[in-house]
């Protein structure tokens, strides 16, 4: 048993020792590199902790940016260099952030769509949805239904827009690469475009990438259990693009099988094969993410990014954040579709976010087109759902340390939904509308 038994977090609070988040993290550097071996990260975690204690006085509380010192040491000394960039790096992009540094997910501004910002803000002030006050007069007035209509007819025009740049490329195309981050919105818009493209003659052949995720065991897992297999490691980077570049010179492929019960892939099940005329269709989180489509061209490529651009001031001032919407429309999505619990959803939230900010965001300045899909209206749809359970979590983690991300996210969504008119009835919204996904009731197959 280890002789430190707490630490002190950036923050001040005294927490309990735990060497399991440094073997955690010294694996997730690994995996960031191609490294999968828990049991080399373990007997680096002991090397850590024993420098630790040599070094510390009796009574010696250490802080955290003193074992991480160390952890970069261990690294180094034990020829683990490439682990030591990237644990560097992580650390580094994560202060930026604590600093509200403007360069803390892309060193740069380029990555921020500001003109479809400024197009998708000029519709919401033209339609009076550009603050909550105004969308609750509009409720007020009984105009609920009129705003599901105008969102939608917006959508639905993007996605059109879309399809006709798809289309005037369709003789040069390979691939159609639908991204964006979690709960955007991505699988309803790649259905609708793959409607529209049909209207064109293209022919559309589906690769579902989540057959190419690793065992569960083999990612990272933290404290609490919970596994991160937000990361484009989690998938088998390598294997994908191998059968990309095969699938794009006319060859046969065995695409795995992965089953979401047991965590398990099974390798070489389908068989999959392009015809000539025929366009891959490829709907993924991290289908920006280089590594996955490096050896296919960018000719060969359209590049499709989801995200809901929401401009609406909340009372407070601020703009409601769209990863704010994302994290409700998860919620409800893993309540409904994968008997996931809505807390758990919350908790796991910051691995999503971490994801986002380094391996998705950056990559936004590769696309081809962007697609708004928020829906002015949906956080009216949210407030009945989530409004006591966002109350809930924002006293059930307001004294733990260790929680702190999840309760500066129920305590910013308590106060956003508390000041939403509330709409029960989702009647008014369509069948096939991109909430349909998260609230239920679409007809359309996923």
């Amino acid at each position: 048993m280890s002789k430190i038994t707490q630490v002190i977090k950036r923050s001040g609070a005294i927490v309990p020792f735990n060497p399991g988040r440094i073997s955690n993290a010294i694996y997730r550097a690994a995996v960031s590199v191609g490294g999968r071996d828990k049991e080399r990260a373990e007997w680096l975690t002991e090397q850590v902790v024993a420098l630790l204690e040599q070094h510390g006085s009796q009574g010696h509380i250490p802080h955290i940016e003193e074992i991480q010192d160390i952890v970069e040491g261990v690294l180094i000394e034990n020829g683990h260099a490439q682990v030591a960039k990237e644990y560097i790096l992580y650390r580094e992009k994560r202060a930026l952030t604590r600093q509200g540094s403007a360069s803390d997910t892309t060193q740069h501004t380029g990555n921020i769509p500001w003109s479809k910002i400024w197009r998708a803000l000029d519709w919401a002030i033209e339609h009076n949805l550009h603050t909550v006050e105004a969308l609750n007069a509009r409720i007020s007035a009984g105009e609920f239904g009129a705003i599901v209509q105008e969102s939608e007819a917006a959508y639905e025009e993007e996605v059109r827009q879309a399809a006709k740049k798809i289309a005037e490329r369709g003789a040069e195309l390979k691939m159609v690469i639908i991204s964006g981050p979690s709960s955007s919105g991505k699988t309803t818009t790649t259905t609708k475009l793959e409607q529209h493209l049909k209207q064109t003659g293209l022919k559309f052949v589906p690769l579902n990438v989540d057959h190419y995720f690793y065992n569960l065991e083999m990612h990272p897992q933290d404290e609490f259990g919970d596994y991160d297999f937000e990361t484009p490691q989690a998938l088998d980077l390598e294997l994908i693009d191998d059968h990309l570049q095969r699938l794009m010179r006319g060859e046969q492929v065995s695409i795995p099988f992965y089953d979401f019960k047991t965590s398990q892939r099974s390798m070489d099940q389908t068989p999959m094969q392009l015809q000539e005329d025929e366009i891959l269709l490829i709907d993924s989180l991290h289908g920006l993410f280089p590594k996955m489509t490096s050896g296919i061209s960018d000719e060969a490529k359209f590049k499709v990014y989801l995200e809901p651009l929401l401009q609406m001031r909340a009372s407070d001032g601020k703009y409601i954040r769209w990863a704010d919407l994302r994290l409700m429309r998860r919620m409800l999505r893993d309540a409904a579709h994968r008997a996931y619990d809505p807390q758990k959803t919350l908790l796991h939230w910051h691995y999503v976010r971490a994801s986002e900010l380094r391996y998705i965001i950056p990559y936004i300045g590769t696309t081809d087109v962007i697609i708004n899909s928020s829906m002015p209206y949906e956080v009216s749809l949210y407030r009945p759902l989530l409004l006591e359970r966002f109350a809930e979590w924002e006293v059930k983690y307001k004294e733990d340390p260790l929680r702190h991300d999840a309760h500066e996210r129920a305590l910013r969504l308590h106060k956003l939904l508390q000041d939403v008119e509330a709409v029960e009835d989702d009647s008014a919204v369509p069948s096939d509308s991109v909430l349909r996904e998260f609230i239920g009731g679409s007809s359309l197959e996923y």
